[in-house]
């Protein structure tokens, strides 16, 4: 049997989601990173906006998160934790709100200056890509 990850993801409200896979693939500031089993230990800030990917996860293969900031940590004995500020399974995100979020976001004024409406659309913008809808 192949050796698996063991994956927590949680915000300050509640776990998400905890179990078994094969690769965690997530954006950090530094850039994307992507842990197998016997990764050296890591702590990395989470991107603001990010999905988190769990392959090897499920039935379906795959579990999705968008989180907007937090930590990842990877520790030996092949454990990672999201620790996420805010975070949002790929199923429980609603499509049209996300929509509409990002609409009102874009349109509030000048996305280049105002950083609350850019927080905003990275929000709106990673819940659509978690939901594995195009934006």
């Amino acid at each position: 049997m192949s050796k698996k990850l063991f994956v927590e993801i949680v915000s300050p409200e509640q776990e998400l989601w905890a179990g078994e896979g094969d690769m965690v693939i997530a954006k950090t500031v530094d850039g994307e990173i992507g842990v197998q089993p016997g990764h050296t230990p890591v702590l990395a800030l989470l991107a603001p906006g990010a999905v988190v990917r769990v392959q090897g996860a499920r039935e379906t293969g795959e579990v999705r998160a968008a989180v907007h900031g937090g930590f990842m940590v990877v520790t030996l004995g092949d454990r990672v934790s999201i620790l996420a500020e805010i975070a949002e399974l790929a199923e429980d995100v609603d499509v049209e709100r996300a929509k509409a979020a990002l609409r009102d976001a874009e349109s509030a004024g000048n996305l280049t200056e105002d950083e609350a409406a850019q927080a905003r659309a990275a929000r709106a913008r990673s819940r659509l890509q978690a939901a594995g809808t195009s934006v």
